[in-house]
């Protein structure tokens, strides 16, 4: 069962629902959860300035937009390697979807959109001026059979999710 100071069971119905479809109205809200439109308005507004809400987006189709290549780029450092510049100056590459700090050899893995191997071949010769880095190591993705969107709330409330 699921235990959380801030939040009880229709809180996460909501965030899940809004996960699904960020454009639901307050009213189509009200019909999934079984509140009146007026407290779910109260409890999406007390959610989002709690910080459970960070924003609404659009999710676009990279591929129809000519963005047809993704990698994976691992980074090793040198032990000079100031972190916080670092981390600004590779979030500043606009190829760059995600930036993880790792346990492991390498001590970054990141995640790049570009349109060809070489748009990629451009960024990873911009990338490797960066202070601080020692080596990169690149793997190419070639496919994405899946991938989850969202986080997985309905196990969070005991129930199990949808098949899809």
């Amino acid at each position: 069962m699921f235990d959380h100071p801030e939040l009880d069971e229709l809180d996460l119905r909501l965030l899940e629902g809004l996960q699904r479809n960020a454009r639901s109205t307050f009213a189509e809200l009200a019909a999934v959860v079984g509140l009146g439109s007026s407290a779910v308005h109260d409890r999406v507004k007390r959610l989002e300035s709690r910080g459970y809400l960070k924003g609404y987006t659009a999710r676009l189709d990279a591929r129809r937009l000519g963005i047809a290549l993704t990698a994976f780029v691992s980074v090793y450092t040198t032990s000079e390697v100031r972190y916080d510049a670092f981390q600004s100056a590779v979030a500043a590459l606009p190829e760059v979807a995600e930036v993880h700090s790792v346990a492991g050899e390498e001590s970054f893995v990141l995640k790049v959109l570009t349109r060809s191997t070489g748009h990629l071949d451009a960024f990873l010769s911009r990338l490797k001026v960066v202070a601080g880095i020692a080596r990169t190591k690149t793997t190419i993705v070639l496919s994405t059979p899946f991938e989850r969107e969202g986080l997985p709330l309905a196990d969070l409330v005991g129930e199990r999710a949808p098949a899809a």
